[in-house]
């Protein structure tokens, strides 16, 4: 069995609160994007189950990465689920706020549901998923949701972006989650997301925010001259996705994508056509 895990970004993130147990309240909406790896999983050939990586380094062993995890976790619920080969392509880059890894997490949850016929719910796997990341549960349902919580509380988002094209471009620099958290201070959104997002995303620029920017760029100074760019470029829309280091631009042009990418040849980037 084969499928290609998906990665999304966040329109608006607001760090609202600093929670009792470490953790933080946000308020964002998860939009999936189809940026992909590639993920098989097959019965093991030999006794135990085993993870083999291609692509893009994972700086990790195997035992540490979430798609063991993922499956180690299966396997404890479930003792229907017997050994099994896992090879996964990395193509999403990692450390980007695209949320590559909760992907690949999830999706191992929703295969092996699929290859032993467990018959497991979307809200059952999504609690499961969620004890291995925050952002994991998102990507068992897979379509646009705000979330709330620690990002796990799901409800729906009222956005449609289909036909829009998305630049995404991810440079070398890696962010720190703990470290960006570390240096914002929560506090209430001044405007409810949900009427931001109801707007024309020509109106999203400068009321749609993202918290981590003001201090990933103090600390990172090119990825704030790379949302510049990419909206003296004509998207109608640029932000930081996540915690970084990724920034996208909405462009209701796929030429005008295509224009901007030019000046990023040097850097990792992507244009993509965006889906509901």
């Amino acid at each position: 069995m084969i499928t290609f895990p998906n990665a999304k970004i966040n329109l608006g993130l607001n760090i609202v609160a600093r929670r009792p147990d470490g953790y933080h309240d946000i308020e964002t909406v998860f939009y999936p994007v189809p940026l992909c790896d590639a993920l098989e999983i097959v019965p093991a050939r030999g006794e135990c189950t085993t993870l083999t990586c291609y692509g893009n380094k994972v700086d990790c062993p195997p035992e540490s990465n979430l798609v063991m995890k993922a499956c180690r976790l299966m396997q404890q619920h479930c003792s229907e689920v017997g050994p099994v080969d896992i090879y996964l392509y990395k193509h999403i880059p990692d450390g980007a706020g695209l949320g590559g890894g909760s992907s690949d997490a999830a999706h191992v949850l929703l295969m092996l549901n699929a290859m032993f016929a467990l018959g497991l719910s979307k809200q059952e796997l999504a609690c499961m998923a969620a004890a291995l990341g925050a952002d994991c549960a998102f990507f068992i349902y897979n379509h646009p949701l705000m979330a709330t919580g620690i990002g796990n509380v799901f409800s729906p988002a009222q956005v449609n972006l289909k036909g829009m094209t998305l630049l995404l471009v991810k440079p070398e620099v890696s962010v720190s989650t703990r470290e960006a958290y570390a240096r914002v201070t929560p506090a209430p959104a001044p405007e409810a997301l949900a009427t931001i997002l109801s707007l024309p995303v020509s109106q999203w620029c400068n009321r749609l925010k993202n918290d981590f920017e003001p201090s990933v760029y103090a600390q990172y100074p090119s990825l704030r001259s790379i949302k510049s760019a990419i909206e003296q470029a004509g998207a109608l829309y640029s932000c930081m996705s996540g915690s970084g280091s990724s920034i996208f631009g909405i462009f209701d042009s796929a030429i005008m994508a295509e224009q901007a990418a030019r000046q990023f040849a040097n850097i990792a980037h992507f244009v993509i056509t965006l889906q509901a």
